[in-house]
């Protein structure tokens, strides 16, 4: 397993964009400089040991010097000893509805994307629990299968998509299903599902699949994204929305009666995801009433640093940019690195 000890110097490449606009704007300010003495062809003529690319490549290696050196500064590490360990904890599937409808505006940014932001704020929130994620609109699909790898979990709801499943739809019996079957084998530990939906549900079967999962001792929390109102359904990469057969636009509403009604026989809660940070807490207190066990689980107990090679590719990077010079060295005239070669 990969990780970065310290992530937070990830955010010195922010600093590679910054530098990147000073040095054009340098370079702008230089030539504007140079073209108010003269003609700049005449100039470089009268300046012939001048090089033209040699500044902008050398400030290149120093750009790249700077992501490495703040990827050093993340302390790259790999796993190298794998153990089985005891954690007291619970485990969660949240459900994630990711149809079309999802795509709507009435919440902002939009319904998939805040509720994105609301499961990743209950990822932090976890400790020693164990969560998975599944994915659904027209069929049910597990994105990550139970873990207690937040990091990896969060990587992969960030890519999170509609175009994740081609059959369209809201399946939610389906995703209730999987949900219950994708948890461990593990007794006597509190099991939960958070399906998270506009309620658009567009096939039969879901109070079969609560009753199944009740039957194992799993709740069911629900929480409804959209309004009652609705929206329209933008379509990707255009500025017009999805219509009917007739060409009407269609809206796209939060079924709040058909969510409140999953918790209620799932013996769950249902919250409507107008702010996430209260979803986020009224969820959170929830999963702490569960009970806890002792959850077997695979983790990594020993890394090893990789700050070395970077280190190495760092200093003969530097070295390099010491080495070339901006100027044309005489000695090497007939070395054409930087200069276009002349055709006769």
């Amino acid at each position: 397993m990969f990780r970065f000890q310290e992530p937070d110097y990830l955010y010195l490449l922010i600093l590679i964009p910054i530098l990147v606009v000073f040095y054009l704007y340098s370079n702008y300010r230089r030539r504007k400089a140079i073209r108010s003495f003269g003609d700049p062809d005449l100039m470089a003529k009268l300046m012939p040991d001048v090089s033209k690319y040699r500044p902008d490549f050398k400030f290149s290696i120093v750009l790249i010097a700077i992501a490495l050196f703040s990827v050093l500064l993340a302390r790259p590490q790999f796993g190298s000893k794998l153990e089985t360990v005891s954690r007291t904890g619970v485990e969660v599937i949240i459900a994630l509805d990711i149809s079309n409808s999802m795509l709507a505006e009435d919440v902002r940014p939009s319904r998939l994307e805040k509720a994105k932001h609301l499961i990743s704020r209950l990822v932090d929130q976890l400790r020693e629990d164990k969560v998975g994620l599944v994915v659904f609109a027209g069929d049910a699909f597990t994105q990550i299968p139970i873990t207690n790898d937040y990091i990896s979990a969060k990587m992969f709801l960030e890519v999170i998509d509609p175009s994740l499943l081609s059959k369209q739809g809201t399946a939610v019996a389906s995703a209730i299903s999987l949900a219950t079957r994708s948890f461990s084998s593990q007794e006597e530990v509190g099991r939960a599902i958070i399906l998270i939906t506009d309620g658009e549900n567009h096939e039969g079967g879901v109070d079969q699949a609560i009753k199944k999962a009740r039957e194992k001792g799993i709740q069911i929390h629900a929480l409804g994204v959209g309004t009652p109102e609705g929206a329209p359904i933008p379509i990707s990469g255009s500025s017009d929305y999805m219509k009917d057969r007739e060409g009407n636009v269609v809206v796209t509403r939060m079924n709040e009666e058909m969510c409140q009604q999953i918790a209620k026989e799932g013996n769950g809660i249902y919250v409507r995801v107008d702010n996430t940070n209260t979803a986020q807490r009224a969820i959170s207190q929830e999963l702490e009433k569960m009970t806890k066990a002792d959850i077997e689980t695979e983790v990594y107990t020993e890394y090893n640093e990789q700050f070395q090679v970077i280190a190495w590719i760092i200093f003969f990077l530097l070295l390099a940019e010491m080495l070339i010079l901006e100027r044309k060295n005489p000695l090497l005239k007939n070395i054409r690195l930087f200069t276009p070669k002349k055709e006769a």
